[in-house]
């Protein structure tokens, strides 16, 4: 992916190295994959999706709950400013996608951290993997994930790694839309359906990141290979593919994010339409 060629975010706070104030409660934000005991890739499950969402529904972003936590500074080595590059491609995306339906974006903060982090969802280490926080607007990780990916998991490349900054950015779209309100209320009305509602949105997170890869396809930031590295990292933390890695055999009642195939067919389909509105994973279809 060329982005040295482009600007760098400044929503951006580099924490890495900084200690995090005390161990507080289990983060409870959205992430890219499932639990991994021995694999330091996993997932957080607050917000949960719901079935009744309008995809063009652009609703205002409401204000960031908790409180104050330390700020780092912009990054200043090359995989900092990579993902620093990367937000900021997805800013150019998702600024005009809402300006479209007379929307203000209000971008994310992107938090790089080591080993902990504190967040208005609690407290996070490096093993559970990247995630979002809805009630602070930020995505989180720790760089390190990137190592796991390619070495565990054979997902190399940046266009790879950028696919999971854009999977988080998604849950960050969906919490501008909506989706977290109406979802509560799903949940809360129907339990049993708690794991079939959180594919859903686990599924849209990888087609609204799919929508900002044709955006920067188009913008010309994508090289030979890249969109295969992003289906290959789409594939590799389907449900399945985690459950068989990590206890040999294959659960489905178990999945909260879906298979390897549909999470690869839901990704594709952002890249290939670039419309919000072909995201619909609630009333779409699985």
């Amino acid at each position: 992916m060329r982005w040295r060629e482009g600007r760098q975010s400044t929503n951006v706070e580099d924490r890495r190295g900084m200690r995090p104030a005390g161990m507080g409660a289990r983060v409870g934000g959205l992430g890219l994959g499932g639990l991994l005991l021995l694999m330091a890739l996993g997932y957080f499950l607050t917000g949960d999706p719901t079935g009744l969402i309008d995809p063009n529904a652009v609703g205002p972003a409401g204000a960031p709950s908790g409180g104050p936590v330390a700020r780092g500074a912009l990054p200043t080595d090359e995989a900092g400013q990579m993902v620093s590059a990367f937000l900021a491609d997805m800013e150019d995306t998702w600024t005009p996608i809402f300006a479209a339906s007379n929307q203000r974006y209000r971008p994310p903060t992107l938090v790089l951290f080591s080993d902990a982090v504190e967040s208005a969802c609690g407290y996070g280490s490096a093993a559970v993997g990247p995630f979002y926080c809805p009630a602070d607007f930020k995505v989180y990780i720790d760089l390190s994930f990137y190592q796991e990916l390619d070495r565990r998991f054979g997902a190399p490349g940046d266009f790879a790694q950028a696919y999971v900054i854009a999977h988080e950015v998604g849950h960050h779209v969906q919490n501008l839309i909506g989706v977290f309100e109406q979802v509560q209320a799903a949940r809360s009305r129907d339990r049993a359906r708690a794991n079939a509602l959180s594919i859903m949105q686990e599924l849209q997170a990888d087609c609204f990141a799919g929508v900002w890869g044709h955006y920067a396809a188009q913008r010309g930031k994508l090289e030979p290979g890249d969109i295969e590295e992003g289906l290959t990292a789409a594939a590799a933390i389907g449900d399945d593919r985690i459950q068989r890695k990590t206890q040999g055999q294959i659960t489905p009642e178990s999945w909260t994010h879906g298979s390897a195939e549909q999470r690869v067919r839901w990704f594709r389909q952002g890249l290939s339409t670039g419309r919000v509105d072909s995201c619909d994973t609630f009333g779409g279809g699985d």
